[in-house]
């Protein structure tokens, strides 16, 4: 079995490795250009917002009629609806007004006009980027996750005072899942069909619970913050279960750090719930048999055939070049020693037999040529 300090040096490489990519993305040209564009949006209040999803929760990226042909060099397709977003009218104070209204502000806001604005989607001409150039939400699906996934979610509503429930994607908004301080409860997409997606937004929901809930340390950090921990924690379980979510994760922190800075800054608070949520995942599948091995070697050895031996033998190597985690690979390790010391009895065994039937044939000198050691 690992050491302690062998499986902390797995975890801390797991944060390490994480950093590094996302910084190695973030330092790409296209993730520049992509900065670049978001700068050209306008940046909405909380109550225009709130208009533009609630007339067209699909938008993702919009602007003004004039600003897409001129900023963006695409037009808006003939017959679209324009999303109507609130605007202040601002009219310049007289002294009347201002001892009437009892401001010494030379401005103020005295109404607000609809102005029109259009989602991407309704434009057409030159390719905008936007983060779904560096989130690919198809992940690759691994066996076991749906149990994991039931697992954990089990422990949670089970073992601790959080509560975890489903809801459809389509009442999230675009959202895969989100954690609510105020109640303590996590929400999942539940028909969400990527089964390691919807585990990862599990992980993803975790790990705010334990670092951004009403008690937590580092509950009042910025939302970029919060963002890049989660899903930075997320990553590194997925990671040591064996199932790669670089394509969503990598993409999603970068998206919401942005700044290098940012990101450093943010996951050198993550190492201990990584370290939780990882020594969480390991106990569960443990209990599920994930992690078991082939049963040949747990057999009686010696009552193996030396082609089952030979098979077992084989089997194991290549479930030690398969396997992520650093238990899994002593494990095997360890039976894989097991059968070799089995197939070496055996062969000594033969040798000896065959060396007493046919003494004529010279036996080696108890003490080789030491010119022959290395």
């Amino acid at each position: 079995m690992p050491s302690k300090a062998d499986v902390k040096a797995w975890k801390a490489q797991l944060v390490a490795q994480a950093e590094q990519q996302i910084l190695k993305l973030t330092d790409s040209d296209r993730f520049k250009q992509y900065l670049n564009t978001l700068a050209k949006f306008n940046h909405y209040s909380a109550r225009n917002i709130d208009l533009i999803y609630a007339q067209n929760p699909q938008a993702t990226q919009v602007a003004g009629f004039k600003q897409w042909q001129t900023d963006f060099n695409r037009t808006v397709n003939k017959g679209a609806k324009s999303i109507r977003i609130a605007a202040p009218i601002i009219k310049k104070l007289t002294p009347a007004e201002q001892k009437r209204f009892n401001t010494t502000d030379e401005r103020a806001i005295v109404g607000y006009r609809y102005l029109p604005i259009f989602d991407v989607s309704q434009t057409s001409g030159e390719p905008v980027l936007s983060a779904k150039d560096f989130v690919k939400e198809n992940l690759a699906d691994h066996q076991n996750v749906t149990s994991l996934y039931n697992a954990f979610k089990d422990y949670l509503n089970q073992q601790t005072d959080l509560k975890v429930s489903e809801v459809p994607l389509a009442t999230l908004n675009g959202a895969k899942g989100y954690f609510q301080p105020s109640t303590n409860e996590i929400v999942i997409g539940g028909d969400e069909p990527d089964i390691a997606l919807k585990l990862k937004t599990l992980y993803h929901e975790y790990a705010h619970s334990q670092l951004h809930g009403l008690k937590s340390a580092f509950k009042d950090r910025p939302r970029a913050y919060q963002e890049t921990q989660a899903e930075a924690v997320a990553y590194v379980a997925m990671q040591n279960i064996g199932v790669d979510t670089s394509n969503y994760s990598l993409g999603y922190v970068a998206t919401w750090a942005k700044d290098q800075a940012v990101i450093h800054s943010a996951l050198s608070e993550i190492q201990q719930v990584s370290n939780k949520v990882i020594e969480l995942s390991d106990g569960l599948t443990k209990q599920l048999g994930l992690q078991e091995a082939p049963k040949e070697p747990e057999h009686d050895l010696k009552q193996l055939s030396a082609q089952d031996l030979n098979k077992s033998y084989q089997g194991l190597q290549q479930q030690i070049q398969q396997v992520t985690t650093p238990q899994q690979k002593a494990q095997f390790k360890n039976q894989l020693h097991e059968i070799h010391e089995e197939i070496s009895n055996r062969t000594q065994k033969q040798l000896q037999a065959f060396a007493k039937k046919n003494p004529e044939i010279k036996q080696p000198d108890s003490e080789p040529d030491q010119s022959l050691k290395r």
